[in-house]
């Protein structure tokens, strides 16, 4: 019997596949996506310094949506939203490994409508 691979194995060395070629600094830092079944979280990171600056996720309260993907927007307006309040507006766009597709690409879109440029 063949066994299928794990699918979180093979992000993961997408993942690190992508993060050896881009990495956030503070003029232009790195906006994150990680993807869980129930949530999704986004974080604005400064590599050289190991810093967040911001972050979102369907967690906070000022997240709404009655799918998965509607939240997943909303969390990258969310995450826009703050971002521009610390100035913020080039980002360099880390997917995690995950296909730019689905609630990953309705988080980058909405990010991107409400002002952050990648």
């Amino acid at each position: 019997m063949i066994s299928k691979p794990d699918k979180n194995k093979t992000r993961q060395r997408r993942h690190a596949r992508v993060r050896g070629k881009i990495s956030g600094t503070s003029e232009c830092p790195r906006l994150n996506v990680y993807r869980s079944n129930k949530n999704i979280y986004a974080q604005v990171i400064d590599d050289v310094a190991g810093v967040t600056l911001v972050s979102a996720s369907t967690l906070d309260s000022e997240v709404s949506g009655n799918t998965k993907t509607e939240q997943a927007a909303s969390v990258g307006s969310v995450v826009a939203k703050r971002a521009a309040e610390k100035g913020i507006t080039d980002v360099v766009f880390d997917r995690g490994g995950y296909l730019y597709h689905g609630r990953v690409k309705a988080l980058a879109e909405a990010a991107r409508e409400n002002g952050l440029n990648f």
